[in-house]
C-alpha cells in the first residue's frame, strides 16, 4: 500500500513538473533547458523589402526557418526604395527596412529620424560586382554612347539614392557633366517599359530586372554604374531606428542572426536563383542569366564609409559624416 502512494506521488509530482515547464517561472527561479527560440521583445516584425536580387539572403533565412529558430515572424512589405521607407520607419509603420547604404545616410545627415534615435544600421545586404547596376536604353533607339544621354531622362527608383550617386559618379568620370541629365524617379519594375514607351529615355536597374528588360525588349547596356569611381561599391542593407535597437535588443540581435545565415547561404549562386521566380516576379530562364553582386555577411565601417566619401564629393551630403556610430553589431549590446 505504501509502495502504491509513494508511486502516486511520483506520478503527481511529474504531472505538476510538466504542467510547470510550459508557464512563466517565479522570480529567481531557472527554467529547464529546452529548444525553444529565443526570448525577443517584438515576435511579429515588418521589414521593407525591394523586389530585387539585393534581398534574396532574406527569403533565403525565411525558407530555411532562421527566423523562425530565433523566435521572429517576418511579415515583408514591399517599398519603393530605401528613401521611400525611411517614414515608415520613423512613424513605426515598418520597424526594419532594406535599403541602399545612400538614403540611410543623408537621412542620419539631415537628422530626418533625430526624434527616434536617428539612423542605424543593423546588416549588410549587397555589394556591387561589375554588370549587376546598369543603365539600359533601347535596343533600337538613337543612345549609343554616353554623351547621347546629354539633356536625356533617366529613371532611377528614388531620388537621393546609391542610384543617382553612381550615375553621377561615373557619368563625371566619363566626362559628361551630371547636371545636363535629369533623374526622374520611377518603380523599377516599371522602367522597361517607360524606356520603350519613349516615358524615359534610359532606366537605372539591377538585377533581375536588367536580365529581364534585355530578353524581352532587347535593351541594352549604356553605363555600368559600378565601375571606375564606383567600382565594387557598397549597395544596400538592412537599417531601423535608435529608439527601435534600444527597445528591443534582442529582437535585433535575432534578425541579425538569421539575416548572417541568409547571407552565407547566398553565396551559392543555385540558392538564389531558385527564389528569384517566387518573389521577383520573373521567369526562370531569366533566373538563370542574371548577374548577382556579392553578399557581405558582416557590417565593415570602413567600406561603408567610402559610400559617405563620395556623397561629400558629389554633393549628397553637406558635411563629413562618420559612419561607425550609426552601426550595430550583434556584439554591441
Amino acid at each position: 500500500m505504501a509502495a502504491r502512494r509513494r508511486i502516486a506521488g511520483l506520478l503527481s509530482a511529474a504531472a505538476v513538473l510538466a504542467a510547470v515547464s510550459g508557464c512563466g517561472f517565479m522570480e529567481g527561479e531557472q527554467p529547464l533547458a529546452t529548444s525553444s527560440p529565443p526570448e525577443v521583445e517584438k515576435i511579429r516584425i515588418k521589414v521593407g523589402v525591394l523586389p530585387v536580387v539585393d534581398v534574396a539572403p532574406l527569403h533565403i533565412a525565411t525558407k530555411n526557418g532562421y527566423f523562425e529558430k530565433e523566435g521572429l515572424e517576418v511579415e515583408t512589405v514591399v517599398v519603393q526604395g530605401g528613401a521611400a521607407a525611411i517614414p515608415g520607419l520613423i512613424k513605426g509603420s515598418l520597424d526594419i527596412t532594406f535599403g541602399n547604404w545612400v538614403s540611410f545616410i543623408a537621412a542620419q545627415s539631415d537628422e530626418t529620424a533625430k526624434d527616434v534615435g536617428g539612423i542605424k544600421l543593423i546588416s549588410d545586404a549587397y555589394q556591387a560586382k561589375p554588370g549587376m547596376f546598369l543603365i539600359l536604353v533601347k535596343g533600337n533607339g538613337s543612345i549609343r554612347s554616353l554623351t547621347d544621354l546629354v539633356g536625356k531622362t533617366i529613371a532611377i527608383n528614388t531620388l537621393n539614392n546609391i542610384s543617382e550617386l553612381t550615375t553621377k559618379a561615373v557619368l563625371e568620370a566619363n566626362n559628361i557633366d551630371p547636371k545636363k541629365v535629369t533623374l526622374k524617379a520611377m518603380p523599377m519594375p516599371d522602367m522597361e517599359a517607360a524606356i520603350e514607351r519613349n516615358v524615359v529615355d534610359a532606366g537605372f536597374m539591377s538585377e533581375p530586372f536588367i536580365t529581364r528588360a534585355q530578353r524581352n525588349s532587347g535593351q541594352i547596356a549604356i553605363l555600368d554604374a559600378a565601375s571606375g569611381p564606383t567600382s565594387g561599391i557598397p549597395i544596400a542593407g538592412y537599417g531601423t531606428t535608435g529608439k527601435f535597437v534600444e527597445q528591443n535588443p534582442r529582437t535585433v540581435a535575432a534578425f541579425q542572426r538569421a539575416m548572417a545565415k541568409g547571407q552565407r547561404d547566398a553565396s551559392d549562386r543555385a540558392t538564389v536563383q531558385a527564389l528569384l521566380p517566387e518573389y521577383a516576379g520573373v521567369d526562370r530562364d531569366t533566373s538563370k542569366l542574371v548577374n548577382l553582386g556579392q553578399f557581405p555577411t558582416s557590417l565593415d565601417a570602413t567600406r561603408l564609409q567610402r559610400v559617405a566619401t563620395l556623397m561629400k564629393t558629389y554633393g549628397l551630403l553637406q558635411t563629413d559624416l562618420d559612419i561607425e556610430p550609426m552601426l550595430v553589431r550583434s556584439g554591441d549590446r
